[in-house]
Formats: structure tokens, sequence, C-alpha cells
């Protein structure tokens, strides 16, 4: 029997409900124990590392392995939680032209040895308690946000797009309601991921004609070290370019041991 397996994940799909949809084609896996190395938040895709059977008792093994990205910057809106499934607002758009111009400088500011502030939507604990629940208490001016040191191997941008307003309040909505509904409060972020407030905010932006009649879309290639949030780094690149942005969009395509040297995957899943 192998010792692992390669999961792709679906956007909506949580880890858990994606290792155990595979579990129910393979009835052969009913009793063998399995577990995934290394999460995926539900709005992003990709390589899911799955344990199999006494491999799972060798988890912390695997949590150190390096991931690369297929990842994009919506600017021009942002979120509590620097994705689509979060409490939005909206600030100043900076014109395409300015966005092209300004990231080849940007770009190298945010590769090599970096640090980025933990999510507040995310299971990193201070003081015992994980940050998304300091968050939905309301009680986030009583700690300091942790920091990660990562170390970004490579950062590319592969292309811009432009989207109009409707089509991109539509695909947000779309990948939100990907997620089946979480009636159990305590396996949610707020009730269901706050999922009700979240689409009026999408719905409120699609029907507010003041807005920017499009948006643009920023396509990103990314080689990162474990742990390494593409949101914490959606959000940053927006930010040192003047402006604001979410993650649009997370892929992981690789995960494995990444050598800067030669460029090349030492050991790939």
């Amino acid at each position: 029997m192998d010792t692992y397996l390669l999961l792709e994940k679906k956007v909506g799909e949580t880890p858990l409900s994606c290792l155990e949809a595979y579990r129910t084609i393979h009835p052969e896996l009913a009793d063998i124990p399995l577990a995934y190395a290394g999460r995926l938040d539900p709005m992003a895709s990709g390589k899911l590392l799955i344990l199999v059977g006494d491999e799972c008792k060798n988890q912390e093994q695997y949590h150190g392995l390096d991931k690369e990205y297929e990842f994009s910057v919506l600017f021009g809106i942002e979120s509590d939680s620097q994705d689509v499934l979060g409490r939005l607002q909206t600030c100043a758009t900076v014109p395409t032209s300015e966005l092209t111009e300004n990231l080849s400088s940007i770009l190298p500011t945010l590769s090599g040895n970096i640090e980025l502030p933990y999510p507040i939507f995310s299971a990193k604990t201070v003081q015992g308690k994980p940050l998304h629940t300091w968050t939905m208490e309301g009680r986030l001016d009583e700690i300091e946000i942790p920091t990660k040191q990562s170390t970004i191997y490579e950062l590319e941008l592969l292309s811009l797009e432009t989207m109009l307003r409707e089509p991109v309040c539509d695909h947000a909505r779309n990948n939100i309601d990907t997620i089946p509904p979480v009636t159990d409060i305590r396996k949610a972020l707020g009730n269901d991921f706050r999922r009700v407030d979240v689409r009026k905010d999408w719905e409120n932006i699609r029907c507010n004609d003041s807005l920017p009649d499009a948006y643009t879309i920023a396509h990103f290639r990314c080689i990162a070290s474990s742990g390494t949030y593409m949101r914490t780094l959606a959000s940053s690149l927006a930010k040192k370019l003047g402006t604001c942005g979410l993650a649009w969009r997370i892929h992981r395509t690789t995960i494995g041991t990444y050598n800067q040297l030669t460029s090349t995957w030492e050991r790939e899943f």
C-alpha cells in the first residue's frame, strides 16, 4: 500500500471533505487511517497530500514542505479574510498601466526572507485561542497579531486582466456558494462562514454604480516555504502598490522541497 496519496482539492471543499470524498469511492480504505499534511482554505484548490495508514504517525515530518502556487489578486476590493469569503470594503483603484509599471519594482521587495502577519481568520493560536476566535469575539485589540518568517523563492507576474464589476461579483458569489451549508456553528467561522452578510456585500458592490465599472486582476506564480499564506501575500502586494486587494484565486500546483540554487524540486509529490 502507498504511504501517501496526492489529491486535487476543489474550491468549496475542506481538506477533510476532500479526503472523505476519496475514501467514499475507495471502499478498500474504509478502515485505513488517512490524514492530510498541510491545509488549504475552502476558497483554494490544488494539491493536497494525504498520508495513509501508519504514515499518519509521521505527519509532522511533512509539515515543512515548500509549496508552489498560482494565485491571483483582485485590486480595489479587500476583505477581513483576505479572500472572497470575507466581509468586504472597497478602496481607490490604481490604473492598470500604473500597476504594470510598478509591479516590476514591487515584486523584489516581497521575495527572499520576509515577515508577514498571520491572517486574522486562521488557526494560529494566541494565548491558547485561534486567531479566528479572537476575531469573531471582536477582541483583536487585546492581542498582538503574530507574524511569520517566510521565504519566497520565486514570485513571478504571469498576466493582467480586466473584468467588469458585475462578472466579478457573480464569480465571487458562485465560488462562495460551492461550500455546502454548515449548520454546526462549532465547525464554521461565524455561522456558516457569515455567508448571509458576505453575499450581501458582493451584491452591494454589484449594484453600486458609483464604483468602477471594471477591476484589474493580476495573476502570479509563487514558490514559498511552508506556512506562507497566499492571502496575506496578496493583501501585502496590493498595499505596496498603493491600493487594496484580496486573493481572487489560489491554486497549489506543487508540494516538495525546492532547491533555490538549481531551481529544481528535490522531492516532488
